[in-house]
């Protein structure tokens, strides 16, 4: 499913059910000393998709360890992102000679909490979403873009980006951008001021997907 909003460049493996055979490395298995189950199975089988990410980029596996602000740490030369909600975990990867960054996320396909939608979003984005059509839960896309945006800004700045730092403008045919509020890092030279970005809602879940290329 993901793959349809990814370009060529990266790989991609998800999960709609967990695996019983999925194993941890030590290093992760410590980080579970207290967890309950919900939250082992989504650690554990979102590492196995990312395990056979790395071998689809002809890498060993590694373990996959939280860094700050619980970015995971993937190896050298390999940048990537990784997300689980509910019935589905996914994992996308990239040589960081071709992709500078990746930013992915996926939600139910349900409307948030009541009061979410107030503290993550902008004025302009809550006018927005009352003049898109029915059909998607557009509050939940619009967080969902949201922490896309995040994951593929904080590799880069090592930085904090707060909701109301980024501008989400959600299009039509799944298609969305973010315009940075704040300024952003250098990348190949050029401070960064925005992405680009693609979703689609299916089987219950929206899932959003940034993918930042290296220059050709």
């Amino acid at each position: 499913m993901i793959e349809e909003i990814l370009p060529p460049g990266v790989v991609a493996v998800e999960a709609f059910e967990d695996p019983p055979d999925a194993v941890l490395f030590p290093e992760e298995e410590a980080l579970l000393r207290n967890a309950v189950a919900k939250r082992r199975r989504e650690f554990t089988t979102v590492r196995a998709c990312a395990r056979a990410a790395l071998d689809r980029l002809g890498l060993p596996p590694v373990p996959i360890l939280p860094g700050p602000r619980g970015a995971p740490g993937w190896p050298p030369g390999v940048v990537g992102s990784m997300t689980h909600c509910e019935g589905y975990r996914a994992c996308v990867l990239g040589r960081a000679a071709e992709v500078r960054t990746v930013g992915l996320d996926a939600e139910p396909d349900e409307e948030l909490p009541a009061g979410v939608l107030g503290m993550i979003s902008l004025d302009r984005e809550r006018e927005m979403l009352q003049a898109l059509p029915s059909g998607t839960c557009w509050d939940r896309l619009l967080f969902c873009a949201k922490e896309s945006v995040y994951k593929a800004w904080y590799p880069l700045a090592r930085r904090w980006l707060d909701f109301a730092e980024a501008e989400v403008t959600l299009l039509a045919g799944g298609a969305f951008t973010a315009r940075l509020l704040v300024p952003g890092p250098l990348v190949d030279g050029q401070e960064l001021t925005g992405f680009a970005g693609r979703w689609l809602a299916r089987r219950g879940l929206i899932a959003t997907a940034i993918v930042l290329l290296a220059p050709d």
